[in-house]
């Protein structure tokens, strides 16, 4: 009830407004049925206005760090994530990816949206980075398409780091649906992962246009960190 509140009568019409987001390909998300939206992820607010311009609810696996925030900015945090359908998983590999995998294909189970990123975290420098293969592993086991979305100039309007936005106008590209039915029951072959992961990965970066880096991004940030020292 919040969410669609929200969605429909508070904040989503204020940003519309102030950010006249505009979509192409909206007519490639399905009516009905589990289906896994996957995102290049160029700034925090990807998880807001991509909510905003699709009919149906779609739920984020968002990082639970999010919600280990002290004090009003955390509880703010808590609530506006957990209002607009964000899931907090933990991201320190092992059991817990495992844990991760589970409450997404609980989504899935139920017919709704889940969106991802498979780049796992966001660019550093609005460039687009080698894809983790946990939405192929998640894909097959499902049994659900994916539809690739590409989110244009939100790093602009709040880049890594920044507070408030800057207003300017962003956009989102719809790609037509991916089937990989092919491959069902491979979800154990770590090749066939790969392949599926590559495969969205450049569909992402022919519709968002970004140069591509063969790396992961969450390498990269780690090597920023240590030059800042």
């Amino acid at each position: 009830m919040f969410y669609w509140f929200m969605k429909n009568l508070v904040a989503g019409p204020l940003l519309k407004t102030i950010f006249r987001p505009w979509v192409t390909g909206h007519e490639n998300i399905p009516k009905t049925g589990g289906v896994i939206m996957a995102s290049n992820h160029l700034s925090f607010i990807d998880s807001v206005f991509l909510p905003l311009v699709m009919d149906r609810r779609i739920s984020f696996l968002a990082k639970s760090d999010y919600y280990t925030t002290r004090g009003l900015k955390g509880w703010f945090t808590r609530n506006f994530l957990t209002a607009t359908g964000m899931l907090p998983i933990d991201r320190s590999g092992g059991k817990a990816s495992e844990a991760s995998l589970e409450t997404g294909l609980a989504v899935l189970a139920r017919g709704e949206v889940l969106g991802i990123y498979p780049e796992g975290t966001r660019s550093p420098d609005a460039k687009l980075y080698r894809g983790r293969t946990g939405v192929a592993r998640m894909i097959l086991e499902a049994g659900v398409p994916v539809v690739p979305v590409a989110m244009i100039d939100t790093e602009k309007v709040m880049p890594i780091g920044q507070r408030l936005p800057k207003v300017r106008r962003i956009g989102i590209v719809i790609g037509k649906p991916l089937d990989f039915s092919r491959f069902a029951g491979l979800e154990g072959d770590r090749f066939i992962l790969r392949s599926i992961t590559d495969e969205i990965m450049y569909e992402l970066d022919r519709l968002s246009g970004q140069e591509y880096v063969d790396v992961y991004a969450s390498s990269v940030k780690e090597r920023q960190k240590a030059a800042s020292r």
